[in-house]
């Protein structure tokens, strides 16, 4: 069979299809490569539909507080079948406009199926041979299932199965402590789960501060059991669903836990191993995702790794801003770098989360440092809303007043935490924050007063 040839050819079509979209833009002929649903993890998957989920979850968690401002208010009804429902329509009809949109783009031929390299720039596609002058990776991730003993004799959910369910489950064990655990974690325990998050590690979410995980334990503990340091080795059959036996780390003693549903949630692998990318000469990390070099190249010249693919930090807008990247690098002669500095990322956990920057711990590793804290309390909005455990830090650099790092823990730390990186991408400065007029009284405050605490 003949090898057909493209200017590029595209793995993947979740940030992929921005990447075909903008080799079309140039006149290029593109093949486009993907093998489930269009729109990647992000739409079928990840963010889009786990926030149609929690977004009401977080109405429930609002109203069950309400009484700390002296309302007293009942939830009478969670339909759990049409919040499901919902997600699945939207998602539905996000599919459906793009795949209106890849039928009227010229230039583009779309391929459906599992593709892998079969020799050097050429991809195989259901025994069709597909040559790219420049390949462009973004085959994103998948679950990561750990080695627990007896783990393929029971039933389990994933955050990709979850999405099918129609029935909320009286109760549901979740191993693991990252952002899909906590996340899902709070929806579930909204529906009325009873919900039990086990994790190893000594406290959740890792990557974060150690404070910012201290408040979110604390929170959880109000409406769900969270157990840290809590190693599970062992799974098997139980009558009301499954047994889940675990070691403490500290003591080493064992116990059980049973649950009618159990949730693995230990993060993502990269779907690299499925491409054999080793046929065309581009190499993996130990961890299995494509090496890249600053410019989103990988090891084999004009083949890039963006999104999940290449790991470097596995969310939608930084692969976004990847796929942007690589399609400039890929084309133009003056290549660009990709910057994480100032890659901001949340957890709509309840509280919520947002980070953008350094920890202090790496922070000081590089630089003399200076920090600054503020509750939510400490500004007058926040005490309006009777916000008692929130609070947000900001790492900065002595002597320039560079914003390294700054981190918030509570009610909309998504929002909150754009100013800051905006100010970050343009220079950094504290100066620049402190020196803008922010409204009175708005959570917008909590920003300007941590940075007026920087010692």
């Amino acid at each position: 069979m003949a090898v057909k040839t493209y200017d590029a050819v595209v793995l993947g079509a979740g940030c992929g299809l921005l990447i075909a979209e903008a080799a079309v833009d140039r006149g290029l002929r593109v093949a486009l490569v993907n093998k489930g649903p269009p729109g990647g993890t992000c739409l079928n998957v990840g963010c889009i539909p786990s926030k149609m989920l929690i977004y009401p979850a977080d109405r429930i968690v609002e109203i069950q507080e309400a009484a700390r401002l002296g309302v007293a208010a009942e939830i009478t009804n969670t339909d759990f079948r049409f919040i499901m429902a919902r997600m699945r329509e939207s998602v539905q009809a996000s599919r459906d406009d793009i795949r209106e949109g890849l039928g009227q783009m010229e230039g583009l031929d779309l391929y459906q199926g599992e593709g892998h390299f079969s020799s050097e720039y050429t991809v195989d596609v259901n025994g069709e041979e597909l040559r790219g002058e420049r390949v462009f990776i973004a085959t994103g991730s998948r679950p990561l299932i750990p080695p627990i003993r007896g783990l393929d004799g029971v039933d389990y959910l994933t955050n990709e199965t979850l999405l099918r369910l129609d029935e909320a489950p009286g109760s549901m064990i979740i191993i693991g402590g990252g952002y899909v655990a906590v996340e899902y974690g709070h929806f579930f325990s909204a529906m009325g789960t009873r919900v039990t998050i086990l994790e190893m590690a000594d406290r959740l979410l890792l990557a974060e501060e150690p404070e910012v995980s201290d408040v979110l334990k604390q929170e959880l503990r109000r409406r769900m059991d969270v157990f840290t340091g809590t190693q599970a080795e062992e799974v098997s059959s139980h009558p009301n669903g499954v047994e889940v036996l675990v070691r403490e780390s500290d003591t080493g003693r064992t116990r059980t836990f049973a649950a009618e549903a159990l949730l693995l949630a230990v993060g993502r692998r990269s779907n690299a191993d499925l491409l054999k990318p080793e046929n065309t000469g581009v190499e993996t990390d130990g961890r299995g995702f494509i090496k890249v070099d600053e410019y989103l190249e990988s090891t084999r010249k004009n083949i890039f790794a963006v999104g999940d693919a290449n790991g470097q930090q596995m969310f939608t807008h930084v692969a976004n801003r990847e796929a942007e990247l690589a399609v400039h690098n890929a084309f133009e002669d003056d290549r660009l770098p990709m910057d994480y500095g100032a890659a901001p990322h949340a957890v709509y956990s309840h509280p919520q989360i947002a980070s953008v920057g350094l920890t202090e711990t790496s922070a000081r590793e590089r630089y003399e440092v200076a920090v600054g804290r503020a509750r939510y309390s400490d500004v007058a909005k926040g005490e309006a809303m009777a916000e008692g455990s929130g609070f947000a830090k900001a790492v900065v650099e002595k002597g320039s007043r560079r914003i390294l790092g700054f981190h918030i823990v509570g009610p909309c730390a998504p929002m909150l935490i754009q100013e800051v990186t905006n100010a970050m991408a343009s220079g950094g400065h504290t100066e620049s924050i402190e020196a803008a007029l922010h409204i009175h009284p708005a959570l917008s405050e909590l920003v300007e007063r941590t940075l007026g605490n920087v010692v």
